[in-house]
């Protein structure tokens, strides 16, 4: 009798389905992951479905309406391991900028018939709502990372997951930093590895897309940018991006729009 597999789920709520992508994208490695895993529910990639309950569940996007807020629990109650993946799903996403903001002029700017829409005032992560086992940051996830998680899940071992910042990722690679050569406004010593440094590899400034790293010092980097000529605003709109709500980012971009409005 051959040995039952574990059951893999993969839900969607408020996103743009880059970090399921993400996982398709992993092409012959998901072939090889196939035969260690089933893939049970995952409706980007099949609409066959197996009833849970389930060994593992990924969900994609934030909690936006009163139906997701439902959803979430019951998806729990039927998942074993839970484990967030992306910007969305960890920190509330993009759309999180409407809780800095009233969600009523949003939607009568944005639908022609406002009065149909139900949805919430804020948009949060998954784990404001139930119990999370592993949160794997991006906007989109790194599949390696991603492979990582699910490889140490099948192993019962902890995943490799980096925790220092994207400046470490900007040594390794060997980047001339952007911050110190030009000025250039850049979170990458707040925010946590896993993109490669992709935007200071072309003299870009990071822009937070996995979010915060363990213990960051955004005070210090909002005062040395300052000090440098970046405005207030220009801060706040940084911190406001990707990873808008996650607690570090949110914090410091209201610490910044505080002193904004007391001294201009």
């Amino acid at each position: 009798m051959s040995e039952r597999k574990p059951k893999l789920a993969v839900w969607k709520f408020a996103s743009c389905d880059g970090c399921q992508l993400s996982l398709l994208n992993c092409e012959d490695e998901l072939l090889a992951l196939t035969g260690k895993i089933e893939i049970a529910y995952f409706l980007e990639a099949s609409r066959a479905t197996v009833e849970g309950p389930y060994d593992l569940s990924l969900v994609e996007g934030s909690i936006t309406t009163p139906h997701d807020e439902e959803r979430i629990h019951e998806i729990r109650r039927s998942s074993r391991f839970l484990m967030t993946i992306g910007a969305c799903a960890t920190a509330g996403g993009i759309q999180a900028l409407r809780n800095f903001a009233d969600v009523r002029e949003y939607t009568s700017i944005v639908y022609a018939s406002p009065q149909y829409i139900s949805t919430l005032n804020k948009s949060t992560p998954i784990s404001d709502h139930v119990w999370v086992d592993f949160e794997l940051r991006g906007c989109p996830i790194s599949k390696d990372q991603l492979l990582e998680v699910i490889t140490a899940y099948l192993h019962e071992r902890k995943p490799a997951i980096p925790k220092h910042s994207v400046c470490v990722e900007c040594k390794t690679a060997g980047n001339v930093c952007v911050m110190v050569s030009h000025g250039t406004a850049c979170l990458g010593p707040v925010t946590q590895a896993g993109c490669g440094a992709l935007c200071p590899a072309y003299d870009r400034g990071c822009f937070g897309c996995f979010g915060p790293k363990e213990t960051p010092n955004t005070i210090s980097l909002s005062a040395w940018l300052q000090e440098r000529g970046s405005e207030r605003r220009e801060l706040i709109r940084s911190f406001r991006n990707f990873n808008a709500y996650a607690t570090a980012f949110r914090k410091e971009s209201e610490a910044l729009e505080r002193a904004e409005a007391t001294h201009g």
